[in-house]
């Protein structure tokens, strides 16, 4: 058993209830290897914010679950390094799917997990989600639920359509399950294809799509329900286009990828939405620095000469996120 306060770790219920109050939301960004936590880490030390190390299943047994614990006691040090004296990272679990894997990653150090039982019945999901509930918070970690259905494809969690929370269930399933905070449905989606084509209108300009707006009334509804209890929204990223034209211009195919308009989450941050998960931004902005330099470079073939200019675009991306859309910067000094 690791106790994730040894490695100097907190977990949500501190920083949730700061960002509810300051009107901001805190950066949760999804981290596969080195160069991903190096960025993230990067630019929270940088922009003094909280921030939540996130680790889908998938990502667990990618990384190795003995390494990723290490690698997070060595982002709090590196953090320190980088000047940023009291650092508040949380390392979360992802869309955890069984009470066994919760469990794990609650004994290997997570001081935060998510129990994903939204494809469940309600009372199968209600029950689950008590369960670990029960578990993690003997150890002091906080327990994100899920209560509605995302669409789109985000390692092994697919969904072929999204049904969007319903705001007369949040009150019964935040008091039976005991859940620290909960992740709705309003329109958001996973994957850098968000969206249909037949969902969306196209710029006459531009010619790319312009996805739907999400869904506001069903979260105010839902914060009329439970006022100043922490909401999540998964699914956030914005897919920006020049990644997007990067990769496709540099051999890549990544037709009509579109996410959510950065303008819709500043606007969800300022309300009880105070958690933002962003995954697919840093992978196409990895992946657009790569591509680049495999095309300007085509003899090249150290890792680091590529993947260095990764790390350093996924800096730019998340500082941008933090101070232009989520507000978060300087709330961690």
């Amino acid at each position: 058993m690791v106790n994730y306060k040894d490695l100097g770790l907190v977990n949500t219920r501190e920083m949730f209830a700061k960002a509810v109050d300051g009107g901001y939301a805190i950066p949760a960004f999804n981290f596969n290897n080195m160069e991903q936590l190096q960025a993230i880490i990067k630019a929270c030390a940088e922009t003094k914010s909280p921030v939540i190390l996130q680790v889908s299943s998938g990502a667990r047994k990618y990384a190795n679950q003995t390494l990723l614990r290490y690698m997070a006691e060595g982002a709090v040090e590196y953090a320190k390094e980088l000047g940023w004296e009291h650092p508040q990272i949380c390392l979360h679990l992802d869309h955890g799917d069984t009470f066994e894997l919760c469990k794990s990653c609650v004994d290997f150090g997570f001081s935060s997990v998510m129990i994903d039982g939204s494809s469940l019945p309600y009372e199968e999901n209600i029950a689950l989600t008590r369960k670990v509930v029960e578990y993690a918070h003997q150890f002091d970690v906080t327990v994100e639920a899920e209560l509605g259905v995302l669409a789109g494809v985000e390692d092994d969690v697919v969904a072929e359509e999204s049904h969007y929370t319903k705001p007369e269930e949040v009150i019964d399933f935040a008091t039976r399950t005991g859940c620290d905070s909960l992740a709705i449905s309003i329109g958001t989606s996973h994957g850098a294809y968000k969206f249909k084509p037949e969902q969306c209108t196209r710029d006459p300009q531009t010619g790319k799509l312009v996805p739907p707006p999400l869904a506001f009334d069903v979260l105010e509804e839902i914060e009329k329900k439970l006022p100043g209890f922490p909401i999540v929204l998964h699914g956030s990223s914005s897919v920006p286009q020049e990644y997007v034209d990067i990769i496709n211009s540099h051999g890549g195919n990544l037709p009509d990828a579109v996410g959510i308009p950065e303008d819709q989450l500043r606007k969800a941050a300022k309300s009880a939405v105070c958690k933002i998960n962003i995954d697919s931004d840093s992978r196409l902005a990895f992946t657009a620095a790569v591509r680049k330099v495999f095309v300007e470079k085509p003899g090249e073939f150290d890792p680091r000469k590529y993947c260095g200019p990764a790390r350093d675009e996924m800096v730019r991306l998340y500082k941008h996120k933090i101070i232009e859309v989520l507000g978060s910067d300087g709330k961690a000094e």
